[in-house]
């Protein structure tokens, strides 16, 4: 086991991070919109409400309801219909969001990273953990414990000749001071840890069984719609393939969370509801390049006119109004592109090799603050699909195998 998990706690990974905003499950969906789009981690913690004529006490596990994220909110609006979009719109989020209280754990912040990582490792994908300055320069004295019985227990221990009195008391701590750590948070401190985890960060993600092969995906043929119906929990991503004639699949773009993180939703929602799952990753291009022909209609964004005070003209659904974007235009119109070129650009899904290092496949995720990578076959030279790579994936490799 690296040492870096036995000497470091969560409290070390609190710094910088924002204080934690209560959503309530009395919110509207738009509220909740608003609150996905603003968010540092592309999905909100949603809490059970307390009464209005009382302040919001701090947080606590029981209070917990569950994670929302956009692509449940756009599978939302896409089922509600055009009819019923704006009565969507106002349902409280208590309506929509998955009760699982297993998804957040309250922890100390003198709890070992690794005790951590095993939470996570385990479904928790949120860690509650109480902000406090304290922290600085006590990780390595208190990793010589490999608990936190002197942080929890003042009475019983003491660290290194130190009195009673010298250590931080979690009593004495501010108690209306909360955040919450992600995976992504525990990765990102990872991989300025790279040297800690030699060799394993250099191994390809194949070798070292980081690739999984339990993956959600869906025709490009099919109704997008039907990925409404079929999002799964852990990553919140569905891949959007053409299947060869041997059976494999051949990916050309994914519906998942972190791509409609900051779309326009109500375009998203209609685009879900009436286009086939590839022309929804694809989108139509502003230039009039489209597989089909994609009707005019109304979305939720600021109106055109024509100067002498006519009605608001409807824009054209394209992939910037959902906020995918497609950069071979040019290449397309001169037909020098592949017939496949259409599903890239900023729209493509993030891939990489099975062969990829770790190191690699971490830098990819975080630098595009994506929740997952799927994973091709390197020996083929069509985008063959054989896994995907997820947080959980991750944090199970650097437990795994031991550093040299």
């Amino acid at each position: 086991m690296a040492l870096v998990f036995l000497h470091h706690v969560v409290g070390d990974l609190t710094l910088g991070k924002p204080d934690l905003v209560q959503f309530s499950d009395a919110e509207t969906v738009e509220s909740a919109v608003r609150a996905i789009a603003d968010s540092a981690e592309g999905s909100i913690t949603v809490w059970r409400r307390t009464p209005a004529d009382k302040p919001p006490p701090p947080p606590s596990a029981d209070r917990f309801v569950g994670i929302l994220n956009s692509l449940e909110v756009v599978a939302f609006l896409a089922r509600a219909g055009a009819d019923g979009q704006e009565k969507a719109m106002r349902t409280p989020v208590s309506e929509l969001v998955t009760p699982n209280p297993n998804l957040l754990k309250m922890v100390d912040p003198g709890t070992r990273l690794i005790d951590a990582l095993d939470m996570m490792k385990q479904g928790v994908r949120r860690l509650l953990v109480r902000k406090s300055f304290a922290w600085k320069g006590f990780s390595k004295r208190f990793s010589i414990m490999y608990n936190g019985k002197w942080l929890k227990n003042l009475q019983s221990s003491s660290l290194g000749g130190a009195s009673n009195s010298d250590l931080p008391s979690t009593s004495a701590l501010p108690d209306n001071k909360f955040c919450c750590l992600s995976r992504e948070d525990v990765v990102r401190f990872l991989i300025g840890c790279l040297g800690a985890l030699a060799p394993l960060p250099l191994s390809s993600i194949s070798s070292i069984g980081a690739v999984s092969s339990s993956y959600s995906c869906i025709e490009a043929s099919s109704p997008a719609l039907e990925a409404s119906y079929k999002i799964p929990h852990d990553p919140s991503a569905i891949a959007v393939v053409e299947t060869n004639f041997d059976g494999t699949h051949k990916i050309i773009g994914d519906i998942s969370a972190y791509k409609l993180w900051k779309c326009d939703y109500w375009a998203a929602a209609w685009a879900m509801a009436n286009l086939s799952a590839g022309q929804f990753v694809v989108g139509a291009d502003d230039y009039g390049t489209s597989p089909t022909s994609i009707p005019d209609f109304p979305i939720n964004s600021p109106a055109e006119d024509d100067g002498a005070g006519a009605s608001p003209r409807p824009r054209k659904f394209s992939s910037r109004s959902i906020g995918f974007f497609n950069s071979h235009v040019n290449q397309m119109s001169t037909g020098t592109g592949r017939s496949r070129s259409m599903y890239r650009g900023r729209s493509a899904p993030l891939t990489c090799k099975h062969t990829s290092s770790l190191a690699a496949v971490m830098a990819q995720m975080l630098s595009h603050r994506a929740t997952h990578v799927w994973v091709t076959d390197a020996d083929l030279e069509d985008d063959v699909l054989v896994g995907i790579v997820s947080y959980t994936d991750i944090l199970n490799a650097v437990t795994k195998y031991p550093a040299t």
